[in-house]
């Protein structure tokens, strides 16, 4: 009988993220407290830029941006947002959307599905995602809920299970 895998990812929906920024720069642009301060929010390559005339303000229109994403369902973990930066009359923060498991969290991963999850478990690292495969599916399944279980500083998916 051959073994039963799947393969834990960190993918973005893109679709999702366009339709969450699509929300937030209408939300933004209808507001009443974003009147006159030139907030906005749109994509700038494949980061999403944000622009406004305050600190605060460029919070704010973040902070509805992560509101947005959360309700389409996109992990805040994926977000990598900077620091506001002062560029000429206007504060900017760049986002970034990280995607693929470093090798350095697979290993991680790897290691606490080596000590904490069932015998008979292999994990591979495979590029920017990791592998796990056994003989019982049983076995598998305890292993998505232990990585659940773990508060990991990344976003996960679990994908390809067969």
């Amino acid at each position: 009988m051959a073994d039963s895998s799947f393969d834990i990812v960190n993918k973005v929906d893109r679709q999702e993220v366009d339709n969450a920024l699509n929300q937030a720069a209408k939300e933004v642009s209808q507001r009443y407290d974003f009147k006159g301060t030139n907030a906005s929010i749109r994509w700038s390559g494949d980061k999403v830029e944000i622009r406004a005339d305050s600190e605060d303000r460029a919070k704010a229109v973040l902070d509805v941006f992560q509101s947005k994403l959360v309700k389409r369902g996109v992990s805040l973990k994926s977000l990598d947002a900077g620091d506001p930066q002062l560029s000429g009359k206007e504060y900017r923060i760049g986002c970034e959307l990280a995607e693929g498991i470093s090798s350095e969290n697979a290993r991680k991963l790897s290691k606490i599905i080596r000590d904490e999850g069932p015998k008979g478990v292999k994990a591979q690292i495979q590029g920017d995602e990791l592998r796990v495969s056994s003989k019982k599916k049983d076995d598998l399944q305890q292993v998505i809920s232990l990585v659940k279980g773990k508060d990991l500083d990344f976003a996960v998916q679990f994908v390809n299970y067969r």
